[in-house]
């Protein structure tokens, strides 16, 4: 299967998918932290080149509730609006099998409620970081490996250089289970 990684710097869910035997490449404006196949530059110059899923993980810096305390500038700047279309956009494209991922955001009250919301701990992580997910044409992620432990590490972090790339990177529990489930 073909399957595009949109805005993954890390690679973590391509090689989830490349792993498991599939076509997959990823796609940032970022390079890619680790090797393999990655195109770095917008996500829409390749949109079309015949993918059979998508997974999708936009910025969520303009769309989280997290900010909500900064929305207001945000509306008034046209930096929502534009973040906001940016998933209208993804969630159009003409692929059969679409999961589009996010934090709690203005997504459920701007474009529609998620389909399904997941924790890392439901997937090997003891650790809680609410993720919606958006689908299209893909099954509810099914929890693979439910543990205790549930610390809100990512939502303690301290200030540092790399913390939005920290906060942001996908669990490798959860990106096996898409490969598995969804692939």
């Amino acid at each position: 299967m073909n399957v595009l990684i949109g805005c993954e710097y890390s690679g973590i869910v391509r090689d989830a998918f490349i792993k498991r035997g599939h076509n997959a490449m990823s796609c940032d404006l970022l390079p890619t932290d680790r090797p393999g196949p990655h195109y770095q530059g917008d996500v829409f110059d390749i949109i079309d080149e015949g993918w059979d899923l998508a997974i999708f993980h936009p910025p969520c810096t303009h769309l989280a509730v997290s900010g909500a305390r900064h929305f207001a500038a945000k509306r008034e700047s046209g930096v929502q609006q534009e973040a906001l279309e940016f998933v209208r956009r993804l969630l159009g494209a003409k692929i059969p099998m679409i999961g589009l991922e996010n934090p709690v955001s203005i997504i459920s009250t701007q474009i529609r409620k998620p389909d399904q919301i997941i924790q890392p701990w439901q997937f090997g992580h003891g650790e809680t970081k609410t993720t919606c997910l958006w689908l299209k044409g893909l099954p509810l992620l099914v929890p693979t490996d439910v543990v205790d432990g549930r610390a809100d590490r990512i939502h303690k972090m301290p200030p540092s250089p790399d913390r939005w790339k920290l906060r942001s990177t996908t669990y490798q529990g959860i990106a096996d289970a898409m490969a598995a489930q969804w692939g």
